[in-house]
């Protein structure tokens, strides 16, 4: 299957005075996070919360920063988290996927807003 891109509006609400920034991410579901290139953590201003160890596809680990809060925006929906710093460009985890109610269309190669649920994110809080 090709990669599936979105294009996302990244902020940081503890700064508004800082721009938002479009990206173009990388839709993965089989990854958890948000994360994003330390460029992006300069440019958005965020602090590191604390250091995480995580497991790369490779089953290498490495310890790299957690950054947050970022607000992370998309067609009509929006999700505040918590970012993993590493990388070379931003990829989009089911994390914030889940949380802002999107769906992944592999056959159009998009991510678009759940069709059941256009208007409002439904979430399970049970």
């Amino acid at each position: 299957m090709d990669t599936i891109r979105a294009e996302l509006l990244l902020s940081n609400p503890c700064r508004p005075t800082v721009a938002p920034l479009k990206v173009n991410a990388l839709v993965d579901t089989g990854a958890l996070h948000l994360c994003i290139p330390e460029h992006v953590r300069i440019q958005l201003g965020l602090e590191e919360l604390e250091k995480r160890e995580v497991i790369l596809a490779t089953g290498d680990r490495r310890t790299v920063s957690y950054v947050g809060p970022i607000e992370v925006s998309f067609a009509n929906r929006r999700s505040f988290c918590g970012a993993l710093v590493m990388g070379d460009e931003v990829l989009l985890g089911a994390i914030p996927i889940e949380d802002m109610d999107l769906v992944v269309i592999p056959s159009r190669r998009r991510l678009e807003v759940n069709p059941e649920s256009p208007d409002l994110p439904v979430s399970i809080a049970k």
